[in-house]
């Protein structure tokens, strides 16, 4: 068995199925799998790049991010499902799954809700985020004890259905491109949520994290609103 297919084989264990599918997805020919590096497993090695994929919260990845980036050059990936199917496994033996499309759909923006975590971090000319868009099927089973809030579905897994489009962020000046160019300043969130065609709650942690990234500036408020304007102290 060849080095490098061992490597796959040890780095898929114990990972789930979406996790798996873009680590196979996002890899190329060289990369090096699941290497220890200054006491932290990395997903990927692309010679000085440390490549990390994270599906789920970012929260969980603070201090290792924040670390890592003190000597490595590290890129985040994160997926963002703009369509999701959700698929009910029968509840018996000789039943039927059942699959439907969710009303729900991601969008680039939607990266903010995690972001919220470590925004600061992409001031650091040694991190950078990547936002793939995807589809993904949603697998569930009934568990009438752990799934109160879901009618007893739980989320067994999730599966990869395709990667759409990448986005990659480097720096505050392309978090801040995601601002529609015909959005006037001063803008409060409200006036962002319209512009994105996202919830307001999404286009306030948008606001957060450009805030706190340098990418856009408060200049005063209107009522209990904060209004902004694009900053180009980063530029």
């Amino acid at each position: 068995m060849s080095e490098v297919l061992t490597q796959r084989l040890i780095g898929t264990l114990n990972e789930k199925p979406l996790h798996a599918s873009l680590k196979e997805w996002y890899s190329e020919p060289g990369d090096v799998f699941e290497v220890p590096v200054d006491g932290y497993q990395i997903d990927i090695v692309r010679g000085d790049l440390l490549i990390e994929i994270q599906t789920g919260g970012f929260t969980p990845l603070k201090r290792k991010l924040r670390k890592l980036t003190e000597s490595h050059n590290v890129r985040l990936v994160c997926p963002v499902a703009i369509d999701k199917w959700i698929v009910k496994l029968p509840k018996k033996r000789r039943g039927k799954e059942t699959r439907r499309k969710s009303p729900k759909h991601g969008g680039l923006e939607h990266v903010f809700v995690e972001l919220v975590s470590f925004p600061k971090l992409l001031s650091s000319p040694r991190f950078s985020l990547e936002v793939l868009l995807i589809r993904e099927e949603e697998i569930r089973r009934f568990d009438g004890k752990k799934g109160w809030r879901k009618r007893g579905w739980v989320t067994e897994e999730r599966r990869l259905v395709e990667v759409v489009e990448s986005r990659l962020f480097d720096s505050p000046d392309a978090m801040r491109e995601l601002i529609p160019a015909d959005l006037k300043e001063p803008f409060p969130t409200s006036d962002l949520a319209e512009a994105i065609g996202h919830p307001r709650w999404v286009a306030q942690k948008m606001a957060y994290c450009l805030r706190e990234m340098g990418a856009i500036a408060p200049v005063g408020k209107d009522g209990n609103s904060i209004l902004y304007v694009r900053s180009h102290e980063t530029d």
